[in-house]
């Protein structure tokens, strides 16, 4: 069983930066596909951003290209997610995800079961 643990979020105002981290379990993690996907009051999941297993490939949705930017620290077991930038339409809960199949980064945005972080709440102030 791998666990996903996120950490990082917080309040910023308009114009701030957060970075977002995911802490993962399992000696396997090195070969996982991962992932960030965001969920607003009110609406539904979305994906966020996308790395895949040796950092060569990244992938973003077409809302936080330019201002976010995912990476991954394979020794440290960790995710990163750093978020410049930010705007109120950035508000939502957070959560990291993990493809065991170590699929294409693109495929992450229909990701269905795989394992998912409890997720961290990003507050941004206009």
């Amino acid at each position: 069983q791998v666990q996903l643990v996120e950490s990082g979020g917080g309040l910023v105002q308009a114009g701030g930066s957060l970075r977002l981290s995911c802490a993962a379990s399992g000696r396997t993690f090195r070969s996982y596909t991962m992932g960030w996907f965001r969920q607003a009051p009110g609406k539904e999941r979305e994906f966020v951003a996308a790395i895949n297993w040796s950092s060569d490939n990244t992938y973003y949705a077409d809302s936080v290209k330019g201002r976010f930017t995912i990476s991954r620290d394979n020794r440290k077991n960790t995710v990163y997610l750093q978020m410049n930038n930010l705007n109120p339409d950035d508000t939502a809960v957070y959560y990291c995800a993990a493809d065991p199949m170590g699929r294409g980064v693109a495929t992450m945005v229909f990701l269905r079961g795989g394992y998912w972080g409890q997720g961290t709440q990003v507050t941004v102030s206009s």
